[in-house]
């Protein structure tokens, strides 16, 4: 599998990017985990396989995998309305709600089709923070619930369930209805019935700041033409790096605000398609989650389930999720032949999406040259059973 040390670093000198961990698991065995370059460069301190990097949207399928194991403890039900969970949300004072609002289910809001489409609204509710503040009176830095407050005093874009729009928002209110129906913190909750089932301890939510930063985590370094943010936080300076106060990352939990290692995500994997026992959620449960909505929401050969993107392959699945934040590109991808492989970089180049596309690319041409799979597994090196 040395074909990746010659791809991987090769695709980071071309587009400037100081580091990247990659791993790969076969059939439920670890057989490749890799870290590439830099963690912190100012530091020297290199990538190493299990360091820990910003997933961002790659949270999405995690909160999917939470809300699943309330719909199993019998705690929720998948067509129970969101706001009759949530009924204590109000939008902002002199606001008129729209109706088509309390409609919405969880099970929309899993599979983007809740009403919101920031194509069409002109803006994604999740990075408009100033905004939120002046019609909201919230105060820095601004969370999901400050959010949902604002978006409740906005019309939605479509009728709900009607077709799929992409929506941060939905994933930041499934959040909010994990810690209604369970009574704990988000984060909590989740380490409690999904990580540790998978013996994953290090995934957590990550911080804002440079301070913040954790045992064994990344730093992340923007593109030279990305300027400086305004910061969302309330202390510091009032200009700042992107990665570093641009956005509040605690504040983006349920949709993009955890923190993983390459090792931890392919071990999220194995565990849900029953590789690499034990599951947090059933296999009826699972095959759930990756069934195509009913109605179809979209007019194409791949869908988003509960909380995946899903591709039919001959008699199997493909299933994925990729994320981006400002210095943040990461992929799983599990295969329909058994093969999981997460990649994470801890910089974005300004072309992100032709990137994504070669990043994909080297993905394949890697694969395709493996001859011998290797019979070894890696798991317990990084604490696994």
């Amino acid at each position: 599998m040395e074909t990746f040390d010659r791809l991987i670093p090769a695709f980071m000198e071309k587009h400037d990017i100081p580091g990247s961990a990659l791993a790969i698991a076969r059939d439920g065995r670890l057989v490749f985990a890799r870290g590439y370059g830099l963690a912190d460069i100012e530091n020297e301190e290199p990538v190493q396989p299990d360091s820990l990097f910003r997933i961002a949207s790659i949270s999405k399928p995690v909160t999917a995998v939470a809300v699943l194991t309330l719909v199993e403890d019998g705690e929720l039900d998948l067509d129970e309305k969101a706001f009759e969970i949530l009924s204590n949300y109000q939008g902002p004072t002199g606001t008129t709600r729209d109706p088509r609002i309390d409609d919405v289910t969880v099970r929309q809001l899993l599979h983007h089709s809740g009403g919101w489409d920031r194509q069409a609204a002109g803006f994604d509710a999740m990075w408009i923070p100033s905004r939120v503040e002046s019609e909201t009176g919230a105060e820095k830095p601004v969370i999901c619930r400050d959010v949902i407050s604002f978006m409740l005093g906005q019309p939605l874009d479509f009728d709900p369930g009607t077709r799929y729009a992409y929506s941060n928002l939905g994933y930041c209110i499934l959040g909010r209805i994990i810690e209604e129906k369970s009574g704990q913190p988000y984060e909590l909750y989740v380490k409690e019935h999904v990580l540790d089932k998978l013996g994953i301890a290090d995934m957590q939510i990550g911080g804002s700041l440079v301070k913040d930063r954790t045992e064994g985590e990344v730093r992340y370094y923007e593109h030279r033409r990305m300027g400086l943010a305004r910061s969302v936080l309330p202390e510091g300076p009032e200009r700042v790096p992107w990665s570093y106060g641009g956005y509040h990352v605690a504040g983006r939990d349920s949709l993009g605000g955890w923190i993983a290692s390459a090792v931890d995500l392919v071990r999220l994997v194995s565990g849900l398609d029953g590789s690499k026992p034990p599951s947090p959620l059933a296999s009826t449960t699972v095959e759930l989650m990756l069934s195509r909505p009913q109605p179809a929401l979209r007019d194409t050969d791949y869908y988003y389930g509960l909380g995946w993107s899903v591709r039919p392959i001959r008699d199997d699945l493909r299933w994925w999720h990729g994320g981006s934040h400002p210095a943040v590109m990461s992929q799983v991808f599990r295969n329909h032949d058994g093969v999981t492989w997460a990649i994470l970089f801890n910089s974005k180049p300004e072309n992100s999406s032709e990137v994504n596309s070669e990043r994909a690319q080297l993905m394949w041409d890697g694969l395709r040259a493996v001859t011998t799979w290797p019979d070894h597994d890696l798991f317990p090196q990084f604490g696994y059973d």
